[in-house]
């Protein structure tokens, strides 16, 4: 959204993952079977943004300046870095858990560039195998603003190699570095300082900012993500990863600010998502924390479509088929991603079942489970029978993308999560989700704190107005013209 202007309903980026009805398959936003990883081992899946349906300001920018303008993303995650520089870019390079270095595709070309293998070279993960991750202030502050470094919701399990509390010990349950090191490098802030030193040398070696036409570089710190999930909103871990994130930035500000001069630049600083209060913890503080268990929603959902399309009780169930399934190990599961259902409309026509009705019977269904606040057709959502003055329905309807989004959407209750074990995570159209920084300094920009509603969706049309080149395609934000100069 911050590089496209869009919401997933323009761009299709619906989720992280979701169902691709036409191979059958799970596909990640950036999944691409026609390229090849660089860098990286053999086996391993490469991406490519193939799947993104909108253009950046980057490919704006691109196509503004005849190919002239260089555009590279940088990130932990492969679609961190790959959507925000978009479909044209120059490059995009991520971190590869399996052999722990900065990898990229065949999308962008053959081989990668000679300073990329060099940097791959001196093995700079490594170097934080074993490192002890402290906190950078005294342990009082974080009490202070945090809490306590153990409490009860906070429960790391033991395959992941980690500890509730201070200090962490990067290893991954190795002796050596390997994909367990690589991943639990991940949850900490040490990655970040990696993804600097790679923005660093991309910006030398591939002279950002060196001539007359402006240049792209996104870089995404995902170690805030995974420490979020890991121990929760509100822990100490948290506390200290933002901490060092801003010394991240300020270390990267300055060597810009040297290399190109922060007069010459802009910058815009936002983030993809908030994330939920762990559910246990917002229970403790009576906030009605707590998880929807996959088996609770689905039990109910499939004790309804038989009973109305198989009132004989028949064996075997006709209706056993009517939501779409997909093999997970060695058992089949129904298609639950994202909060979406997905039917299986060739059992549906097999039967002569009403698409709208079987809809119907799934939402009620649903909205019988306890913590189930919002239920949504595809029908609904189609027709856009649903209150633009509702702010949740009105996020419901920016998140549905009909060739990639389910037939029924749900909305837990505030403070719950559905089907996910995971300490923590993001996903509902609650402001702990949605509420997150906007924040454009540069050439232009006029200084100062707006009351004004504003989203991410904002920052590629701002950009775009003040980089004068046409907004990204799909763009649907406004323009934040009162932060703009006249």
């Amino acid at each position: 959204t911050m590089m496209t202007g869009a919401y997933p309903a323009e761009s299709g980026i619906i989720g992280n993952e979701w169902l691709d009805r036409a191979s059958g398959k799970r596909v990640t936003s950036v999944s691409d079977e026609t390229v090849k990883l660089l860098g990286g081992l053999p086996n391993d899946p490469a991406a490519s943004p193939s799947r993104l349906m909108a253009s950046t300001v980057g490919d704006e920018l691109r196509l503004a300046t005849s190919d002239r303008a260089k555009v590279i993303g940088i990130s932990v995650k492969d679609r961190s870095a790959i959507l925000p520089a978009g479909r044209h870019a120059n490059a995009a390079y991520w971190f590869s858990w399996a052999s722990g270095t900065m990898v990229s595709s065949t999308y962008y070309f053959p081989q990668l560039p000679a300073w990329v293998t060099a940097f791959n070279a001196a093995k700079p993960a490594d170097k934080y195998f074993g490192t002890k991750w402290e906190r950078l202030l005294p342990e009082s502050e974080y009490i202070k603003r945090a809490g306590p470094d153990n409490p009860s919701w906070e429960n790391v399990p033991s395959t992941w190699n980690d500890t509730n509390s201070f200090p962490h010990t990067i290893t991954g349950g190795a002796t050596s570095p390997n994909r367990n090191f690589y991943t639990a490098l991940d949850y900490s802030p040490y990655i970040n300082d990696i993804l600097v030193s790679f923005a660093q040398q991309a910006i030398v070696n591939e002279q950002l900012g060196q001539d007359d036409d402006t240049d792209v570089l996104t870089v995404s710190f995902s170690a805030n993500d995974y420490v979020g999930h890991r121990f929760g909103p509100y822990s100490q871990e948290v506390m200290d990863v933002t901490l060092r994130t801003d010394q991240s930035i300020a270390t990267l500000l300055d060597f810009i600010d040297g290399r190109v001069g922060l007069a010459n630049t802009l910058i815009a600083l936002t983030a993809d998502h908030g994330v939920a209060p762990i559910p246990e913890h917002a229970a403790a503080l009576g906030l009605g924390g707590g998880r929807v268990p996959y088996a609770n929603v689905m039990g109910k959902i499939q004790a309804a479509i038989s009973a109305r399309y198989n009132p004989q009780g028949k064996s075997p169930d006709p209706s056993a088929d009517y939501l779409l399934r997909f093999p997970e190990g060695t058992t089949w599961r129904e298609w639950f991603i994202n909060n979406n259902i997905y039917f299986n409309y060739d059992a549906l026509r097999r039967d002569g079942v009403n698409v709208e009705e079987f809809s119907q019977v799934v939402v009620a269904a649903a909205l019988s489970v306890p913590g189930i606040a919002r239920c949504f057709s595809r029908m609904q959502l189609l027709r856009g029978a649903t209150s633009i003055t509702d702010p949740i329905e009105r996020r419901a309807l920016h998140g549905f993308y009909p060739a990639r989004s389910g037939d029924v959407v749900m909305v837990a209750e505030p403070y719950k999560l559905i089907a996910e074990t995971i300490t923590a995570t993001h996903g509902s159209p609650y402001s702990y989700d949605t509420h997150v920084p906007t924040i454009i300094m540069g050439a232009g920009v006029t200084p100062g704190r707006y009351l004004e509603p504003a989203s991410p969706a904002d920052i590629a049309p701002t950009l775009s107005a003040l980089l004068r080149i046409t907004a990204p395609t799909n763009s649907t934000g406004r323009v934040l013209i009162e932060a703009l100069r006249r």
